[in-house]
């Protein structure tokens, strides 16, 4: 069940502008093994302006790595590098648990551009 809000919790339209979600194209995916929790490697196209950046993701349990490249997702982009094991991911693929908790990510319905910012 999903938590409620809490009135503390509340951003103004700038605090939302300031996160930087934009769309990319997954272009290869790879097992990580080293991974604490099950997960894959990502390497994802944001276009020209941002180029590939790439990040672990724990979405093992909805897909196989062969159904991932061609597949359009939003990520956050501007979050700082995080260092995971032996890997430094650079953004945060976006997505929703399901009611067991494996990540369903997040992605338009329809192909747009790489790179596109959320609005």
């Amino acid at each position: 069940m999903a938590e409620p809000a809490a009135q503390n919790a509340l951003i103004g339209f700038e605090d939302f502008a300031r996160v930087d979600i934009r769309v990319g194209t997954i272009v290869r995916a790879e097992p990580f093994p080293e991974a604490r929790r099950p997960a894959f490697k990502l390497w994802v196209d944001f276009g020209e302006a941002l180029g590939v950046r790439k990040t672990s993701a724990q979405i093992t349990k909805h897909y196989a790595l062969e159904q991932l490249p061609g597949r359009q997702v939003a990520a956050v982009v501007n979050f700082p590098p995080k260092q995971i094991g032996p890997f430094v991911s650079e953004i945060l693929v976006l997505g929703f648990p399901d009611e067991e908790g494996g990540v369903v990510m997040i992605g338009p319905d329809k192909p747009v551009p790489n790179g596109g910012k959320l609005f």
